[in-house]
C-alpha cells in the first residue's frame, strides 16, 4: 500500500506525479526545483546558494508532510546544470543535515525542467 504525500508549502507537481510517495517504511521524494508557489514560474537568481536553499527547503516541507526530517533521509540525488557549482551546493546542502550524511550522487544534466540550475530528489526511511 502507498501513501501519497502533497504540500501547499512546496511546488505542485508540474506533471502527472505527487511530490512524495511512502511505501512500507521508505519515502520517494520528487526531485523538487526552485519554483515560485504561486506563479508556478522558475525562480532563476543566478546565485546557485539561494536556488539550493529554496529547493531543500522545499524538501523539508514535504518530508516534514510525510512526518519525517532530514534525519530520515537516507539517498540524495543532485542534478546540475553546471557541475562547477558542485562546491557551492555543498555549502548549503550540508548546513541542513545533524549527524550522519545520507548517501548521494551528483549529475550534471544538459538541461533540467523549466531549465532550473538544481534539482534535487530524496529518499528516507522511517525509523
Amino acid at each position: 500500500m502507498k501513501k501519497i504525500i502533497n504540500t501547499t508549502k512546496a511546488p505542485a507537481p508540474i506533471g502527472p506525479y505527487n511530490q512524495a510517495v511512502i511505501v512500507g517504511d521508505t519515502m520517494y521524494v520528487a526531485g523538487q526545483i526552485a519554483m515560485d508557489l504561486e506563479s508556478k514560474q522558475l525562480i532563476k537568481t543566478n546565485n546557485i546558494r539561494e536556488e539550493t536553499k529554496i529547493v531543500m527547503d522545499y524538501i523539508k516541507e514535504i518530508l516534514e508532510a510525510g512526518g519525517l526530517t532530514f534525519n530520515n533521509v537516507v539517498k540524495v540525488t543532485i542534478f546540475l546544470s553546471d557541475l562547477n557549482n558542485f562546491h557551492h551546493v555543498n555549502e548549503v546542502y550540508a548546513t541542513y543535515f545533524k549527524g550522519d550524511f545520507p548517501a548521494r550522487a551528483t549529475i550534471e544534466a544538459k538541461r533540467l525542467p523549466k531549465d532550473a540550475n538544481i534539482e534535487i530528489s530524496v529518499e528516507a526511511r522511517i525509523f
